[in-house]
């Protein structure tokens, strides 16, 4: 029975240990990830779908990124500002844009060029922009 109990305090141990550095890899590497979640074609434009999630301690009152549209050649088509909105701390949200007389087959890729806004209390300057996470589930390619 001591085996056992020496073993079951060591894993607890460990477990506490992981969870405490965890923890404070969280605090540390706080940041936002922007997924490029689907693509859909609707009349003569396209819908794009993001996953955000906000890794923060904090909510984000209103979070504004400048994207830059590619076509498929690699030229710039637009520049435009994304409004992702509030972001809860530590929730994923979703939010759609419809881009105009933009077919989804046009598009080769996405650059997130810079926060335009990031507020609420208690945000640190770069909170947006720092560690900023982007990935995409779709042919796009996205990047920052």
């Amino acid at each position: 029975m001591r085996a056992f109990q020496k073993s079951f305090a060591t894993t607890c141990l460990a477990a506490a240990l992981a969870a405490g550095s965890v923890a404070a890899q969280d605090v540390q590497g706080a940041h936002l990830s922007i997924e490029l979640n689907a693509l859909e074609p609707v009349e003569d434009a396209c819908r794009m779908s993001f996953l955000i999630q906000n890794g923060h301690a904090t909510d984000i009152e209103q979070a504004v990124y400048e994207a830059v549209l590619f076509d498929t050649d690699g030229k710039v088509n637009r520049m435009t500002l994304f409004d992702f909105g509030a972001l809860p701390a530590a929730r994923p949200r979703v939010r759609q844009f419809v881009i105009s007389d933009l077919p989804c087959a046009a598009l080769g890729r996405l650059l997130i060029n810079g926060a335009e806004t990031c507020s609420g209390e208690g945000i640190v300057p770069g909170a947006c922009t720092k560690g900023l996470e982007l990935r995409s589930r779709t042919d796009v390619e996205i990047i920052g």
